[in-house]
């Protein structure tokens, strides 16, 4: 099995901007408290927790129909790229 066929992908869905937003909002806050004085283990436990927390509840929105809905698309191989810009050159 190809490492691009373990990723789960997202993809440009509710889910995955649930993800990246709240990833952004979770380590913003994390760092912002260690800057202020925050001890530096406590805030990146904290910073972990929440990520993994977050990433089930992004995949449990793809689950229930906030994901991708159709697979991911594939870009053609070398071979089938140059094929089609031959026949568009004929």
């Amino acid at each position: 099995m190809a490492a691009d066929e373990h990723h789960d992908d997202h993809g440009n869905t509710v889910s995955a901007w649930f993800l990246t937003v709240s990833w952004i909002v979770a380590w913003t806050v994390a760092a912002a408290a260690i800057i202020l004085g925050g001890d530096l283990i406590t805030w990146t436990v904290i910073g972990l927790g929440a990520s993994v927390v977050l990433a089930v509840i992004a995949g449990v929105m793809k689950k229930v129909g906030l994901g991708r809905k159709e697979p991911r698309p594939v870009p053609p191989t070398r071979e089938e790229w140059e094929a089609s810009r031959k026949k568009v050159a004929a």
